[in-house]
């Protein structure tokens, strides 16, 4: 099983010491992020650094830690998927393709968002993070 972070829930680990951060840090399944995520985050890398308060430097530095803890899936090697994620999403929402088309390539796979709209389809688990801290208890108790 594998768990794919959506952006919402990256940036609230990047912009806080948060719960969501520890998850990150700590979880026992592997994590997976879209390559084309990458590409949203710098876009939006001065209202991020805005609302994180933090130096550049030490934004990136999270960035970059953050990141270690998860597989970059290239955005290549999801377009065999695309089709398929589109039509999930196509009532939800198509932004959200891309998280879809790397839990696809990554069966068995979870979705970790806090998009509740996400949920309206039946393919793909989405879990939020109270959801994703009871699955980490379930797992560790099996341990």
């Amino acid at each position: 099983m594998r768990l794919v972070i959506d952006t919402n829930i990256f940036i609230s680990a990047l912009l806080r010491d948060s719960k969501v951060r520890e998850l990150i840090v700590n979880s026992p399944l592997p994590l997976i992020f879209p390559e084309a995520v990458l590409y949203e985050l710098r876009k939006h890398e001065g209202e991020l650094l805005e609302k994180s308060g933090l130096a550049k430097e030490d934004y990136e530095k999270i960035i970059s830690a953050l990141l270690t803890y998860a597989e970059i899936v290239p955005t290549e090697a999801l377009k065999a998927y695309r089709e398929e994620a589109l039509r999930i999403v196509e009532r939800i929402d198509i932004d959200d393709a891309i998280f879809f088309a790397a839990a696809l390539a990554n069966l068995p796979a979870i979705i970790w968002s806090e998009d509740k709209k996400l949920k309206k389809q039946d393919k793909v688990i989405v879990l939020n993070t109270a959801e994703i801290i009871q699955l980490f208890g379930r797992l560790d108790a099996k341990t």
